[in-house]
Protein backbone atom coordinates (compact mmCIF):
# COMPACT_ATOMS: atom_id res chain seq x y z
CA UNK A 1 0.00 0.00 0.00
CA UNK A 2 1.24 3.48 -0.78
CA UNK A 3 2.79 5.90 1.66
CA UNK A 4 1.54 8.94 -0.23
CA UNK A 5 0.00 11.73 1.82
CA UNK A 6 -3.31 11.12 0.03
CA UNK A 7 -3.50 7.45 0.97
CA UNK A 8 -6.30 7.94 3.51
CA UNK A 9 -8.20 10.04 0.99
CA UNK A 10 -7.79 7.36 -1.70
CA UNK A 11 -9.10 4.74 0.69
CA UNK A 12 -12.10 6.87 1.64
CA UNK A 13 -12.97 7.92 -1.91
CA UNK A 14 -16.07 6.04 -3.18
CA UNK A 15 -15.14 4.02 -6.25
CA UNK A 16 -16.74 2.51 -9.32
CA UNK A 17 -15.18 -0.61 -10.83
CA UNK A 18 -16.05 -1.30 -14.46
CA UNK A 19 -13.34 -3.71 -15.50
CA UNK A 20 -12.96 -6.77 -13.32
CA UNK A 21 -13.30 -10.33 -14.57
CA UNK A 22 -14.90 -12.44 -11.87
CA UNK A 23 -12.87 -15.46 -12.99
CA UNK A 24 -9.77 -13.32 -12.41
CA UNK A 25 -10.61 -12.82 -8.75
CA UNK A 26 -10.15 -16.45 -7.70
CA UNK A 27 -7.39 -16.54 -5.11
CA UNK A 28 -4.93 -19.46 -5.09
CA UNK A 29 -6.44 -20.51 -1.75
CA UNK A 30 -9.97 -20.65 -3.14
CA UNK A 31 -8.70 -22.34 -6.30
CA UNK A 32 -7.10 -25.17 -4.34
CA UNK A 33 -10.10 -25.46 -2.02
CA UNK A 34 -12.57 -25.77 -4.87
CA UNK A 35 -10.28 -28.16 -6.78
CA UNK A 36 -10.33 -30.46 -3.75
CA UNK A 37 -14.09 -30.08 -3.23
CA UNK A 38 -14.89 -30.79 -6.89
CA UNK A 39 -12.17 -33.44 -7.35
CA UNK A 40 -10.44 -31.46 -10.09
CA UNK A 41 -6.87 -32.49 -10.88
CA UNK A 42 -4.54 -29.53 -11.26
CA UNK A 43 -1.57 -29.87 -13.68
CA UNK A 44 0.92 -32.24 -12.10
CA UNK A 45 3.69 -31.33 -14.55
CA UNK A 46 3.72 -27.66 -13.53
CA UNK A 47 5.54 -26.94 -10.26
CA UNK A 48 3.45 -23.80 -9.86
CA UNK A 49 0.58 -26.01 -8.74
CA UNK A 50 2.41 -27.54 -5.79
CA UNK A 51 0.63 -25.20 -3.36
CA UNK A 52 -1.21 -21.88 -3.18
CA UNK A 53 2.10 -20.23 -2.29
CA UNK A 54 3.99 -21.54 -5.33
CA UNK A 55 1.08 -20.59 -7.58
CA UNK A 56 1.02 -17.06 -6.21
CA UNK A 57 4.77 -16.82 -6.84
CA UNK A 58 4.26 -17.90 -10.45
CA UNK A 59 1.63 -15.21 -10.88
CA UNK A 60 4.33 -12.64 -10.17
CA UNK A 61 6.25 -13.61 -13.32
CA UNK A 62 3.90 -13.48 -16.30
CA UNK A 63 5.73 -12.91 -19.57
CA UNK A 64 2.74 -11.85 -21.66
CA UNK A 65 -1.04 -11.74 -21.92
CA UNK A 66 -1.10 -15.26 -23.36
CA UNK A 67 1.09 -16.55 -20.52
CA UNK A 68 -1.41 -15.11 -18.04
CA UNK A 69 -4.40 -16.50 -19.98
CA UNK A 70 -2.94 -20.01 -19.73
CA UNK A 71 -3.19 -19.86 -15.92
CA UNK A 72 -6.44 -17.91 -16.04
CA UNK A 73 -8.27 -20.68 -17.86
CA UNK A 74 -6.80 -23.38 -15.64
CA UNK A 75 -7.87 -21.37 -12.62
CA UNK A 76 -11.55 -21.29 -13.31
CA UNK A 77 -11.71 -24.97 -14.33
CA UNK A 78 -12.40 -25.60 -10.64
CA UNK A 79 -15.73 -23.72 -10.85
CA UNK A 80 -18.52 -26.22 -11.40
CA UNK A 81 -21.64 -25.63 -9.32
CA UNK A 82 -23.67 -22.53 -8.59
CA UNK A 83 -22.29 -22.45 -5.05
CA UNK A 84 -18.76 -22.15 -6.49
CA UNK A 85 -19.71 -19.07 -8.48
CA UNK A 86 -21.51 -17.67 -5.47
CA UNK A 87 -18.42 -18.09 -3.29
CA UNK A 88 -16.18 -16.55 -5.94
CA UNK A 89 -18.44 -13.55 -6.54
CA UNK A 90 -19.16 -12.89 -2.89
CA UNK A 91 -15.44 -13.02 -2.04
CA UNK A 92 -14.73 -10.34 -4.65
CA UNK A 93 -17.65 -8.17 -3.58
CA UNK A 94 -16.61 -8.34 0.07
CA UNK A 95 -13.04 -7.28 -0.67
CA UNK A 96 -14.11 -4.57 -3.12
CA UNK A 97 -16.58 -3.09 -0.66
CA UNK A 98 -13.88 -2.97 2.01
CA UNK A 99 -11.94 -0.76 -0.44
CA UNK A 100 -14.96 1.54 -0.88
CA UNK A 101 -16.20 0.19 -4.20
CA UNK A 102 -19.82 1.36 -4.19
CA UNK A 103 -20.68 0.37 -7.77
CA UNK A 104 -19.27 -2.70 -9.54
CA UNK A 105 -19.89 -3.85 -13.10
CA UNK A 106 -18.48 -7.37 -13.24
CA UNK A 107 -17.39 -9.21 -16.38
CA UNK A 108 -17.78 -12.96 -16.77
CA UNK A 109 -17.01 -15.44 -19.58
CA UNK A 110 -19.99 -17.76 -20.24
CA UNK A 111 -18.43 -19.47 -23.29
CA UNK A 112 -15.49 -20.69 -21.24
CA UNK A 113 -17.85 -22.40 -18.82
CA UNK A 114 -20.37 -23.68 -21.37
CA UNK A 115 -17.55 -25.27 -23.38
CA UNK A 116 -16.58 -27.40 -20.36
CA UNK A 117 -20.12 -28.46 -19.56
CA UNK A 118 -21.15 -25.81 -17.05
CA UNK A 119 -24.45 -24.23 -18.21
CA UNK A 120 -24.86 -20.49 -18.38
CA UNK A 121 -27.78 -20.67 -15.96
CA UNK A 122 -25.55 -22.34 -13.35
CA UNK A 123 -23.03 -19.50 -13.62
CA UNK A 124 -25.56 -16.69 -13.40
CA UNK A 125 -27.53 -18.40 -10.61
CA UNK A 126 -24.42 -18.44 -8.42
CA UNK A 127 -23.48 -14.87 -9.24
CA UNK A 128 -27.02 -13.67 -8.57
CA UNK A 129 -27.04 -15.45 -5.22
CA UNK A 130 -23.89 -13.54 -4.25
CA UNK A 131 -25.45 -10.29 -5.45
CA UNK A 132 -28.56 -10.93 -3.32
CA UNK A 133 -26.42 -11.59 -0.24
CA UNK A 134 -24.39 -8.46 -0.93
CA UNK A 135 -27.54 -6.33 -1.14
CA UNK A 136 -28.20 -7.20 2.50
CA UNK A 137 -24.63 -7.13 3.78
CA UNK A 138 -23.33 -4.12 1.84
CA UNK A 139 -26.22 -1.66 1.42
CA UNK A 140 -24.12 1.09 -0.21
CA UNK A 141 -23.04 -1.18 -3.05
CA UNK A 142 -24.72 -1.73 -6.42
CA UNK A 143 -23.64 -4.67 -8.60
CA UNK A 144 -24.17 -5.36 -12.31
CA UNK A 145 -23.05 -8.21 -14.57
CA UNK A 146 -21.63 -8.06 -18.12
CA UNK A 147 -21.05 -11.26 -20.16
CA UNK A 148 -18.13 -11.18 -22.59
CA UNK A 149 -17.64 -13.13 -25.78
CA UNK A 150 -14.17 -14.65 -26.08
CA UNK A 151 -12.10 -13.67 -29.10
CA UNK A 152 -9.97 -16.82 -29.08
CA UNK A 153 -13.09 -18.91 -29.82
CA UNK A 154 -14.72 -19.07 -33.27
CA UNK A 155 -17.18 -16.30 -34.20
CA UNK A 156 -20.07 -18.80 -34.54
CA UNK A 157 -19.56 -19.63 -30.86
CA UNK A 158 -20.09 -15.96 -30.02
CA UNK A 159 -23.32 -15.96 -32.02
CA UNK A 160 -24.44 -19.06 -30.14
CA UNK A 161 -23.73 -17.39 -26.82
CA UNK A 162 -25.59 -14.23 -27.75
CA UNK A 163 -28.60 -16.26 -28.92
CA UNK A 164 -28.73 -18.08 -25.59
CA UNK A 165 -28.41 -14.87 -23.62
CA UNK A 166 -31.15 -13.20 -25.63
CA UNK A 167 -33.46 -16.20 -25.19
CA UNK A 168 -32.92 -16.00 -21.43
CA UNK A 169 -34.35 -12.48 -21.38
CA UNK A 170 -31.61 -11.43 -18.98
CA UNK A 171 -30.65 -8.30 -20.92
CA UNK A 172 -34.11 -6.94 -20.30
CA UNK A 173 -35.02 -8.06 -16.77
CA UNK A 174 -32.07 -6.43 -14.99
CA UNK A 175 -29.89 -9.55 -14.74
CA UNK A 176 -27.35 -8.34 -17.32
CA UNK A 177 -26.49 -4.67 -17.84
CA UNK A 178 -24.48 -4.94 -21.06
CA UNK A 179 -22.47 -7.09 -23.46
CA UNK A 180 -18.71 -7.13 -24.02
CA UNK A 181 -15.74 -8.87 -25.58
CA UNK A 182 -12.40 -9.95 -24.11
CA UNK A 183 -9.45 -12.36 -24.51
CA UNK A 184 -6.54 -12.22 -26.96
CA UNK A 185 -6.54 -8.97 -28.95
CA UNK A 186 -3.72 -9.11 -31.50
CA UNK A 187 -4.90 -10.21 -34.91
CA UNK A 188 -8.54 -9.93 -33.85
CA UNK A 189 -9.71 -6.81 -35.66
CA UNK A 190 -13.14 -5.46 -34.66
CA UNK A 191 -14.52 -6.20 -38.13
CA UNK A 192 -14.43 -9.92 -37.31
CA UNK A 193 -17.20 -9.38 -34.73
CA UNK A 194 -19.35 -6.90 -36.65
CA UNK A 195 -22.11 -9.45 -37.21
CA UNK A 196 -22.29 -10.32 -33.51
CA UNK A 197 -22.59 -6.70 -32.44
CA UNK A 198 -25.16 -6.01 -35.15
CA UNK A 199 -27.35 -8.74 -33.67
CA UNK A 200 -26.89 -7.25 -30.19
CA UNK A 201 -27.85 -3.79 -31.42
CA UNK A 202 -30.85 -5.07 -33.36
CA UNK A 203 -32.06 -6.90 -30.26
CA UNK A 204 -32.01 -3.67 -28.28
CA UNK A 205 -29.01 -4.25 -26.02
CA UNK A 206 -28.22 -0.69 -25.04
CA UNK A 207 -24.79 -1.04 -23.41
CA UNK A 208 -22.00 -2.45 -25.58
CA UNK A 209 -18.29 -2.52 -24.86
CA UNK A 210 -15.12 -4.30 -26.03
CA UNK A 211 -11.54 -4.82 -24.92
CA UNK A 212 -9.25 -2.94 -27.31
CA UNK A 213 -6.12 -0.83 -27.13
CA UNK A 214 -4.38 -2.99 -24.54
CA UNK A 215 -1.98 -4.79 -26.88
CA UNK A 216 -3.54 -3.81 -30.18
CA UNK A 217 -3.02 -0.42 -31.87
CA UNK A 218 -5.13 2.69 -31.53
CA UNK A 219 -6.77 1.87 -34.87
CA UNK A 220 -8.47 -1.08 -33.13
CA UNK A 221 -10.06 1.36 -30.69
CA UNK A 222 -11.19 3.69 -33.46
CA UNK A 223 -12.63 0.82 -35.47
CA UNK A 224 -14.37 -0.72 -32.46
CA UNK A 225 -16.20 2.56 -32.00
CA UNK A 226 -17.22 2.88 -35.65
CA UNK A 227 -17.73 -0.76 -36.66
CA UNK A 228 -19.10 -2.30 -33.47
CA UNK A 229 -20.94 0.74 -32.15
CA UNK A 230 -19.62 0.32 -28.63
CA UNK A 231 -20.14 3.08 -26.09
CA UNK A 232 -17.19 2.15 -23.93
CA UNK A 233 -13.66 0.82 -24.48
CA UNK A 234 -12.08 -1.58 -22.00
CA UNK A 235 -8.38 -0.76 -21.60
CA UNK A 236 -7.89 1.71 -24.47
CA UNK A 237 -4.43 2.62 -23.24
CA UNK A 238 -2.99 2.93 -26.74
CA UNK A 239 -5.64 5.47 -27.76
CA UNK A 240 -3.07 8.06 -26.72
CA UNK A 241 -1.11 7.32 -29.90
CA UNK A 242 -3.77 9.00 -32.08
CA UNK A 243 -4.51 12.68 -31.45
CA UNK A 244 -7.66 12.57 -33.56
CA UNK A 245 -8.94 9.62 -31.54
CA UNK A 246 -8.21 11.42 -28.28
CA UNK A 247 -10.35 14.33 -29.45
CA UNK A 248 -13.11 11.93 -30.49
CA UNK A 249 -13.08 10.18 -27.10
CA UNK A 250 -13.21 13.49 -25.23
CA UNK A 251 -16.00 14.98 -27.32
CA UNK A 252 -18.14 11.84 -27.16
CA UNK A 253 -17.53 11.23 -23.42
CA UNK A 254 -16.55 7.67 -24.25
CA UNK A 255 -15.14 6.04 -21.13
CA UNK A 256 -11.96 3.98 -21.07
CA UNK A 257 -11.73 1.39 -18.31
CA UNK A 258 -8.00 1.50 -17.55
CA UNK A 259 -6.21 -1.25 -15.63
CA UNK A 260 -2.82 0.15 -14.53
CA UNK A 261 -1.27 -2.72 -12.57
CA UNK A 262 -2.45 -5.20 -15.21
CA UNK A 263 -0.72 -3.19 -17.95
CA UNK A 264 2.56 -3.28 -16.03
CA UNK A 265 2.37 -6.95 -14.99
CA UNK A 266 1.59 -8.06 -18.54
CA UNK A 267 4.40 -5.86 -19.85
CA UNK A 268 2.22 -3.62 -21.98
CA UNK A 269 4.29 -0.81 -20.43
CA UNK A 270 7.61 -0.95 -18.62
CA UNK A 271 6.39 0.91 -15.55
CA UNK A 272 3.46 2.87 -14.17
CA UNK A 273 4.93 6.19 -15.30
CA UNK A 274 4.52 5.09 -18.93
CA UNK A 275 0.72 5.02 -18.71
CA UNK A 276 -1.09 8.02 -20.25
CA UNK A 277 -2.98 8.93 -17.08
CA UNK A 278 -1.90 12.58 -17.09
CA UNK A 279 -2.44 12.92 -20.84
CA UNK A 280 -5.98 11.56 -20.58
CA UNK A 281 -6.77 13.88 -17.68
CA UNK A 282 -5.45 16.93 -19.49
CA UNK A 283 -7.34 16.00 -22.67
CA UNK A 284 -10.61 15.47 -20.75
CA UNK A 285 -10.81 11.82 -21.79
CA UNK A 286 -13.13 10.07 -19.36
CA UNK A 287 -11.68 6.98 -17.69
CA UNK A 288 -12.01 4.79 -14.64
CA UNK A 289 -9.28 2.87 -12.83
CA UNK A 290 -9.81 -0.85 -12.36
CA UNK A 291 -8.23 -4.10 -11.23
CA UNK A 292 -8.87 -6.42 -14.24
CA UNK A 293 -7.79 -9.82 -12.80
CA UNK A 294 -6.63 -8.84 -9.33
CA UNK A 295 -5.95 -12.29 -7.89
CA UNK A 296 -3.39 -12.81 -10.65
CA UNK A 297 -1.93 -9.32 -10.86
CA UNK A 298 -1.38 -8.56 -7.17
CA UNK A 299 -3.62 -5.53 -6.86
CA UNK A 300 -7.30 -4.87 -6.25
CA UNK A 301 -8.80 -1.46 -6.92
CA UNK A 302 -7.23 0.43 -4.02
CA UNK A 303 -3.79 -0.90 -4.92
CA UNK A 304 -4.35 0.42 -8.44
CA UNK A 305 -5.38 3.83 -7.12
CA UNK A 306 -2.29 3.95 -4.94
CA UNK A 307 0.03 2.85 -7.75
CA UNK A 308 -1.32 5.63 -9.97
CA UNK A 309 -0.94 8.17 -7.19
CA UNK A 310 2.64 7.23 -6.48
CA UNK A 311 3.52 7.49 -10.17
CA UNK A 312 1.68 10.72 -11.03
CA UNK A 313 1.19 12.62 -7.74
CA UNK A 314 -2.36 13.61 -8.62
CA UNK A 315 -4.28 16.21 -6.64
CA UNK A 316 -7.51 15.77 -4.73
CA UNK A 317 -9.27 17.63 -7.55
CA UNK A 318 -7.75 15.25 -10.12
CA UNK A 319 -9.20 12.32 -8.22
CA UNK A 320 -12.53 14.07 -7.92
CA UNK A 321 -12.58 14.41 -11.70
CA UNK A 322 -11.76 10.72 -12.13
CA UNK A 323 -14.38 9.63 -9.60
CA UNK A 324 -17.14 11.78 -11.08
CA UNK A 325 -16.28 10.72 -14.61
CA UNK A 326 -16.42 7.07 -13.57
CA UNK A 327 -19.89 7.60 -12.13
CA UNK A 328 -21.08 9.43 -15.25
CA UNK A 329 -19.81 6.56 -17.41
CA UNK A 330 -21.46 3.85 -15.31
CA UNK A 331 -24.35 1.76 -16.59
CA UNK A 332 -26.78 2.49 -13.78
CA UNK A 333 -29.82 4.70 -13.32
CA UNK A 334 -29.71 8.47 -13.03
CA UNK A 335 -30.94 8.13 -9.45
CA UNK A 336 -28.12 5.74 -8.60
CA UNK A 337 -25.60 8.12 -10.17
CA UNK A 338 -26.93 10.96 -8.01
CA UNK A 339 -26.48 8.79 -4.91
CA UNK A 340 -22.90 7.93 -5.89
CA UNK A 341 -22.06 11.55 -6.66
CA UNK A 342 -23.28 12.57 -3.21
CA UNK A 343 -21.00 9.96 -1.64
CA UNK A 344 -18.05 11.38 -3.59
CA UNK A 345 -18.95 14.98 -2.80
CA UNK A 346 -19.14 14.19 0.91
CA UNK A 347 -15.58 12.86 0.89
CA UNK A 348 -14.28 15.64 -1.35
CA UNK A 349 -15.60 18.29 1.05
CA UNK A 350 -13.59 16.73 3.86
CA UNK A 351 -10.36 17.01 1.86
CA UNK A 352 -10.76 20.33 0.07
Amino acid sequence: MCNDKLHQFLHALPKCEHHVHIEGTISPELLFRLASKNEISLPSDDPAFESPTTLLTRYQNFSSLDDFLHYYFIGFSVLLGASDFEALTYDYISLAYAQKVYHAEIFFDPQAHISRGVPYHTVIAGMNAAKDRAAVDFPKLSVEFIPCLLRHLPVPSAHGLLTELLESGHFFDGTLVGFGMSSTELGKHPSLYKSVYEVAQSAGIANLTAHYGEEGPSDYVKDALSILGVGRIDHGRRSVEDAELITQLAESNTMLTLCPISNVVLKGVDNMHDLPIRKFLDADVRFSINSDDPAYFGGYILENYCAVQEAFELTVDDWGKIARGAIAGSWCSSLRKEQLLKEVDDVMQQWN
